[in-house]
């Protein structure tokens, strides 16, 4: 069986189920359909299918252009009907892992979407978490439910990991260019995942196991973590010490070897940085170990939102203004630069902090027009993006950029906003020249 199932992928035979068509999902359905492939994407959200259905894009760094030549060629369909994931050869899972309120795994995505699939699942398949989670998941949770159908891991059923490696916005890297690790149940299933991947990556990193290809994605996203936890942490030392972080971190990047900088920030945002790590913790302790360097990363970097807007604080002062009834502007709602992806962004936190104090937010980004439910910033839901112009800018007691969107009118911030905190050195970045008492930084 598993050579008649590599057959059909190498030979472009195969259908390719991609079940969850977010950042994920919809930018590798495209990778499989440029190189030939047949993609039915799986997705419980009915926009997203008749989205991709009429050949159109609902992620803005995703051209339609694909999508709609995809869809004319019959190479690519979307559904919310479960029960085609028989048509399938394999199945491939994008779909979130959050947190719990309690900094727990939460893998009700995951394990929702297998028990949705698991009575149309058939012999001869293979599927492949890519949602990263704690080493164990594909073989403890996984596993067992698509045995509990009477397949043979290995067998007449392939399973496989392979962590997600998206960057939105990045236009270096891709689906297709971004080397895939990929982990096997058995050396079956590995051989069978190799050819899933190799039709539509550069380079497929095989490792030994579906837990080590579990722990490469959790240790990639702690180092991340990590090591901004620990300039965030400076910047609050030099910002005591009035000294400026950026200026150091430039000297220091000259440094041609030893050194990689990282850069402050309000806060951590995106799907991965901010939860993944919290992953590894948890699991951890069930083998009676601590994980003292990443839990202390992870306050640092959840604090930073109570920073900026005490920061906030400190510079309505100098012009002897409370944060309570001021009037406040928050450039950048997606948690980084040049894209509409606002999962897990600082800039909610960095809102609801001010607006408990009694300001009132508005904001702007030009990435995101208006603000769409999410699942732990309701209040903020159908609140739109106001312009920067003179005449809106006059109307705000303090100007807050969060993000350093390239689109941003930093100019006209500068030239008539009467109080600016910046929390990404986008200003001063920028060679700017500001106004004295005008300019903070956080």
């Amino acid at each position: 069986m598993k050579e008649i199932l590599i057959n059909r992928i190498i030979n472009q035979k195969a259908t390719i189920g991609i079940v969850g068509l977010g950042y994920v999902g919809l930018p590798l359905s495209l990778g499989y359909v440029s190189k030939g492939s047949k993609v039915l994407g799986l997705d419980i959200d009915q926009k997203k299918v008749d989205a991709v259905n009429a050949g159109q894009s609902y992620i803005e760094h995703i051209d339609a252009t694909p999508i709609r030549e995809g869809v004319q060629a019959g190479l690519i369909e979307a559904t919310a009907d479960f029960s085609r994931a028989s048509e399938c050869d394999a199945l491939i899972l994008a779909v979130p892992t959050p947190l719990s309120d309690h900094h727990e795994p939460d893998l009700s995505y995951v394990l929702g979407t297998m028990d949705a699939l698991l009575p149309h699942l058939r012999e001869n398949q293979v599927l492949s978490l890519e949602s990263t989670t704690y080493p164990g998941t594909t073989d403890e949770e996984l596993r067992p439910r698509i045995e509990s159908r009477g397949f043979v891991i290995g067998e007449n059923f392939f399973l496989v990991y392979s962590p997600e490696r998206e960057d939105p916005g990045n236009e270096d890297f891709s689906s297709v260019n971004i080397p895939k690790v990929m982990g096997g149940t058995s050396p079956n299933c590995a051989e069978v995942g190799n050819a899933l991947y190799s039709a539509v990556v550069e380079q497929v990193v095989p490792v030994s196991s579906t837990q080590v290809a579990e722990f490469v994605k959790l240790l990639e996203n702690i180092y991340r973590s990590v090591n901004i936890g620990l300039v965030n942490e400076l910047k609050i030392a030099a910002d005591r010490m009035g000294i400026d972080i950026w200026e150091v971190i430039r000297g220091a990047s000259t440094k041609p070897f030893g050194f990689k900088p990282f850069y402050p920030g309000p806060g951590l945002g995106g799907h991965c940085i901010p939860i993944d790590p919290f992953y590894l913790t948890w699991k951890a302790k069930e083998y009676g170990v601590h994980t003292r360097f990443i839990e202390l990363a992870g306050e640092v970097n959840e604090g930073m939102p109570n920073y900026v807007v005490q920061k906030a604080g400190e510079a309505l002062n100098t012009r002897k203004k409370a944060v309570n009834g001021s009037q406040i502007l928050v450039v950048g709602l997606a948690y980084k630069e040049n894209v509409d992806d606002m999962r897990e962004s600082p800039s909610f936190h960095l809102m609801d902090g001010l607006k408990n104090l009694g300001a009132e937010i508005d904001y702007h980004d030009p990435h995101i027009p208006k603000i769409t439910p999410t699942r732990e910033h309701a209040r903020w839901t159908g609140l739109e993006s106001v312009d920067v112009t003179a005449k809106t800018l006059a109307q705000f007691d303090l100007v807050l950029i969060a993000t350093n969107h390239q689109r941003v009118d930093l100019q006209s911030i500068v030239d008539y906003a009467d109080l600016i905190l910046d929390t990404r050195n986008a200003v001063a970045g920028a060679g700017l020249e500001v106004k004295s008492g005008q300019y903070f930084k956080a």
